[in-house]
């Protein structure tokens, strides 16, 4: 089943000013070490200069430009990139994180943005991202396929 898209109104009332605000977007620069990029940022803003409200959803944007800064300046993998990684060795969130041995659950956490890998998970990762074959050589022995595909 799709998720529905969250319908906001035109208008709202600024819960500090009293004024009107009217659900628009604006740019809004996100920084991180030295980096930045612009997004623009949903909300419910005033006429002219001002701050706006942001409910639902509006703040995911700043939350994905962030996590692209990250990975950009540090390495740190977004939550698409590690699920790209998991789709190209062919593994379920629990293979991966049976085989990681970061936890049957962490890989839906990483995926979801809710916790960053750890160093070492990230360099894992990094290094099977270029080279998938090395997969074989973390498969438990006797494995024969039978936990993780091959």
């Amino acid at each position: 089943m799709a998720a529905k898209e969250q319908v906001f109104p035109v208008t709202m009332i600024s819960p500090e000013t009293g004024e009107i605000l009217t659900r628009g977007s604006r740019p809004f620069v996100v920084d991180y070490k030295g980096e930045s990029v612009t997004v623009d940022l949903p909300g419910y803003y005033p006429e002219g200069e001002g701050d706006g409200v942001h409910v639902g959803k509006d703040m995911s944007l700043v939350d994905e430009a962030l996590r692209g800064l990250k990975e950009k300046v540090e390495g740190v993998p977004s939550p698409a990139t590690i699920r790209r990684v998991r789709a190209k060795l062919r593994l379920s969130q629990r293979e991966a994180g049976v085989l990681f041995k970061v936890g049957e659950n962490a890989f839906d956490k990483y995926e979801r943005g809710l916790v960053e890998p750890s160093g070492p998970t990230i360099q894992l990762m990094t290094l099977l991202d270029h080279h998938p074959d090395l997969i074989d050589e973390l498969r438990p022995p006797n494995s024969n396929g039978a936990t993780f595909p091959r």
